[in-house]
């Protein structure tokens, strides 16, 4: 019995030490410090979507708006985009199927979105959660900003079927 936990244990520091965080390419410094500014757009709305949990350090989580890629995710990141006013969908990719998020936008104001990491069967999934400009700001401010289109790994093969859902296979980091 010694000599199985003992392996177990092995097999745990072999797991933590050698495994390390997911990264993403990032906008530059002036980028990231204009975006956490928070400057509301008078004929558009803008849109933060952010990663700040501890949990899944090393997964990467694609993101999507209205079906469109705006890139992967990685632990302490954010994206901002400036959309239309209307109604928007956020969707992440998660362990067996995709999570969303419907908004009605308008233009003149910031929305947040949290994306969080959640433990899974065999790799953690992810969901959205809407979260209030107050504390969305605090928890952004010492995030990295990713930049748009950021070299997306994730998505082995995506379709998308005739009512707008995508479906496909997704690698597993």
């Amino acid at each position: 019995m010694n000599m199985k936990k003992a392996v177990v244990a092995i097999a745990i520091v072999t797991t933590l030490t050698t495994s390390g965080c997911a990264t993403v390419p990032t906008a530059s410094q002036e980028e990231s410090d204009k975006a956490k500014t928070f400057e509301v757009l008078t004929d558009k709305a803008g849109l933060y979507i952010f990663r700040d949990s501890f949990v899944g350090q090393a997964l990467k989580k694609t993101v999507w708006l209205d079906g469109e890629a705006l890139g992967e995710t990685a632990p302490s990141t954010f994206f901002y985009k400036a959309v239309s006013a209307g109604n928007h969908t956020v969707s992440t990719e998660s362990e067996f199927s995709e999570n969303h998020i419907k908004l009605q936008m308008e233009s003149g104001r910031n929305y947040y979105i949290n994306q969080y990491i959640k433990l899974g069967v065999f790799v953690g999934g992810a969901g959205l959660e809407q979260v209030g400009e107050k504390e969305a700001q605090q928890r952004i401010v010492p995030l990295k900003m990713n930049s748009l289109k950021n070299n997306i790994t994730t998505p082995n093969v995506i379709e998308t079927n005739k009512t707008g859902t995508r479906k496909g296979m997704y690698s597993i980091y």
